[in-house]
């Protein structure tokens, strides 16, 4: 068996987390690949809200096995808050929880790093979540970081010393008094706790589970455009956020992978610093904002707010090898007369290019204004419920990128999703 991608085309928050929730049934194993506890994948269903961080989110489903891959970086307290949260309310979390022994761990001083490295950047901040993420890909990049399988050696304590004393020699650049002895007593509580969980080998469980037939759905965080080699650098997340992330932070092969999952929003957002090109400032954007309640799940940040960016969903296309576009947040854009769509960008030297640039500061979008709708869509649960302009709003944007959109979503709800009966040959 195949295994199946699942991503974000643009700056994250594009509703991957529905959208795996919704798939999940058809899948008996749902596995993380990159990121760490600056993900924030919301999920909503019979009237309930859950917001997940780290945890697959295909949790909700007990016939689905969820695995945090070795490309994952782990907040252990943040896993332990999780978990507990779900069995909390009524989830029966652990049983279907695997964890990678080759992930790696945050620890209380990459979380001090991370602050302190962001407030020494002043106005040129990157818009960090101060989750501890950035360093401790550092170290994992540097061989000095610490992995969850370390835990369970007898020397785990004198390791976390002599990474400390590493990440203490670093923070002394800085100045200031950095205290982190409360969060140290947390961790160690909560290291304890993931011990109790199902801690496998990744490679063996993935191959083991493909093997024997059966499907896998590999779940992306963040988004295409804060990969950190192919993102708005330095305005990007630590990891690889593509399809191709897929094989390093799970350990399989690229002939492995069948289908993959394109996710965008009818319009575009993005937390932090960095370019936008499409962005809409004063009244515009602010209205886009409380139409779609865009503030960070994570932080609860405002999110910057703008028109649908094909040029960027083009070259996140090339990036992954999309086969399916799901459209998400639809119901947002209704109500508005007109929709603009960015085909282009004008270039300092006044040329046009419908192609992703290494730099887009500068960059003007070229736009085309089409027609918007009044009706609510909320309800709607097949395509021929849809009004007319949207469709052709969905037309315009396949004939654009060749490739089809296949699941619309409508709202925040899993049931308020569904799938193209019949799609276009592009």
């Amino acid at each position: 068996m195949a295994v199946d991608v699942l991503l974000g085309l643009q700056w994250g928050d594009e509703g991957k987390g529905k959208l795996v929730d919704v798939l999940s049934p058809t899948y008996q194993v749902v596995a993380r690949f990159q990121g760490g506890p600056n993900a924030g994948h919301t999920i909503g269903f019979e009237g309930r809200k859950f917001v997940l961080h780290l945890i697959p989110s295909g949790i909700f489903h007990p016939q689905t096995k969820c695995l945090i891959g070795n490309g994952v970086v782990v907040d252990p307290v943040e896993l332990q808050h999780e978990v507990e949260a779900l069995e909390a309310a009524g989830v029966e979390a652990r049983k279907n929880l695997f964890l990678s022994l080759r992930a790696s761990l945050i620890i209380p001083t990459q979380k001090v790093l991370d602050m302190a490295s962001e407030q020494a950047l002043g106005t040129g901040k990157i818009g960090s979540t101060l989750r501890g993420i950035s360093p401790t890909y550092q170290d994992k990049i540097a061989r000095q970081g610490l992995r969850v399988g370390d835990i369970l050696k007898s020397n785990f304590k004198e390791m976390y010393e002599t990474l400390v004393s590493i990440h203490k020699g670093r923070l002394s650049v800085f100045g200031g008094d950095w205290d982190y002895k409360d969060a140290e007593d947390k961790f160690f509580r909560s290291i304890e706790f993931i011990k109790s969980l199902n801690l496998v080998d990744n490679v063996h469980f993935l191959r083991e589970a493909i093997e024997s037939g059966e499907t896998v759905l590999a779940e992306g965080a963040q988004g295409t455009l804060l990969d950190i080699d192919f993102g708005s650098y330095p305005f990007v997340t630590s990891s690889n956020t593509i399809t191709a992330g897929t094989c390093t932070g799970l350990g399989i092969a690229p002939n492995q992978i069948k289908n993959v999952y394109g996710v965008f929003k009818a319009y575009c957002t993005r937390v932090g610093s960095g370019p936008f090109p499409t962005e809409l400032h004063g009244e515009e954007g602010e209205a886009l904002r409380k139409a779609g309640n865009e503030y960070g799940s994570t932080t609860g940040r405002p999110r910057r707010c703008g028109w649908l960016d094909l040029v960027a969903l083009r070259y996140a296309i090339w990036l992954n090898g999309v086969n399916r576009l799901c459209i998400m947040k639809a119901d947002v854009l209704s109500g508005y007369d007109e929709l603009k769509v960015c085909v282009g960008y004008k270039t300092p030297d006044g040329n046009i290019t419908r192609d992703w640039q290494f730099e887009n500061e500068s960059a003007e979008p070229v736009l085309v204004t089409l027609k918007g709708w009044s009706q609510d869509i909320t309800g709607c649960v097949k395509e021929e419920e849809l009004p007319r302009e949207f469709l052709d709003y969905i037309r315009f944007i396949e004939s654009e990128l060749k490739v089809p959109v296949t699941c619309i979503s409508v709202g925040p709800d899993r049931a308020q999703t569904f799938w193209r009966e019949a799609v276009p040959a592009l």
